[in-house]
């Protein structure tokens, strides 16, 4: 039998695996926008909450020694940020955009300054954790920001499909790796992003046949 232990090394490998796919679909995401040549209604709020979640998940890995938390958000970030590039290329409101991150990177900054002074490091242990486990929760409902769009066109065009659904497998892996290491920090977030990404993939069920119809008298 394996012992505790090896049961997580495995599950954050897991978990970390699969996390590095939910980070690439947002290639797909990127892919459909350089293709239309239009972000459209597509809101880069997303990115810029998973760039800054990423980052802040990396000085949580630094200050509990978690080499499967830090690398993976290392990827994550990198990623995302190159995400957010392509939202500014193609989005009309540019502005909004570089604004958020602007916004972003200054409360990263002010995290990191601040993780790097504090004395007592178990006491930025917590403060990280708990604003890493808040950032996460944001990044895991801000594709509910264009949700009153959803419902008022009976259309999931707007909502990134790959993302919710790859939130949702990694959520619960993350959530599981959190229950064994007894961490609340990971525990919470992952608990309510389960909660909000199945939630969100309610709609591609509640409205397939809606969309069915639309795209039928399009083509007639």
């Amino acid at each position: 039998m394996m012992s505790t232990t090896g049961i997580r090394e495995a599950l954050a490998t897991t978990a970390s695996i699969c996390q590095v796919f939910q980070f690439l679909a947002g290639v797909l995401v990127c892919r459909k926008i350089v293709k239309s040549g239009t972000t459209g209604n597509s809101s880069a709020l997303a990115f810029v909450t998973c760039y800054t979640s990423c980052l802040m998940w990396m000085k949580y890995g630094m200050l509990i020694g978690d080499q499967f938390i830090l690398l993976v958000n290392f990827f994550g970030a990198t990623l995302q940020a190159c995400y957010v590039y392509v939202f500014i290329l193609y989005s009309v409101k540019k502005n909004k955009i570089i604004k958020q991150m602007i916004a972003a990177t200054c409360f990263l900054a002010t995290v990191y300054l601040y993780s790097f002074y504090e004395e007592d490091k178990l006491q930025a242990e917590r403060y990280v954790g708990f604003l890493s486990c808040t950032v996460t929760v944001l990044f895991f409902a801000s594709p509910l920001t264009t949700m009153a769009l959803v419902i008022k066109s009976k259309n999931t065009e707007t909502l990134p499909f790959p993302i919710i659904m790859t939130s949702l497998i990694v959520s619960c892996q993350w959530f599981a790796y959190g229950c064994l290491l007894n961490d609340r920090f990971i525990q919470i977030p992952n608990f309510l992003g389960c909660v909000l990404s199945a939630f969100q993939l309610c709609f591609f069920i509640i409205f397939r046949d809606d969309q069915s119809i639309s795209t039928h008298n399009q083509l007639v």
